[in-house]
């Protein structure tokens, strides 16, 4: 795991049990397409997040694999109907197997 803090913002987190919630989650990230040349000619190896999930209790609500088209620091905006209470936890995986990870408890009732 890396030390970078992703921004995740809920729009409540105490939610009636059928009600949709907002979310959005900012990482900070270069999104490094393997695609450019440094100063000395050379290709900058590719170094991307490639695969986003959002989970509650373990269980996958929300998930997308990203390709080097995805701009630096990826922003996302989705919403979910979670139908229990726990840790959302929010994990970005990059292709040198670096893991942000997040986490908001919510409480459904």
């Amino acid at each position: 795991m890396t030390n970078v803090k992703p921004r995740i913002r809920l729009d409540r987190k105490d939610i009636k049990k059928g009600d949709t919630i907002e979310v959005k989650a900012l990482v900070s990230h270069t999104m490094e397409s393997g695609q450019r040349k440094d100063k000395d000619g050379n290709t900058v190896p590719r170094k991307i997040i490639n695969k986003f999930t959002c989970t509650v209790n373990q269980k996958t609500l929300f998930a997308c694999d990203l390709e080097p088209a995805i701009s630096a620091n990826p922003y996302f905006h989705f919403k979910l109907k979670p139908q229990e209470s726990g840790p959302l936890t929010f994990t970005w995986l990059d292709d040198d197997g670096t893991r942000i990870e997040a986490t908001e408890t919510i409480t459904v009732s």
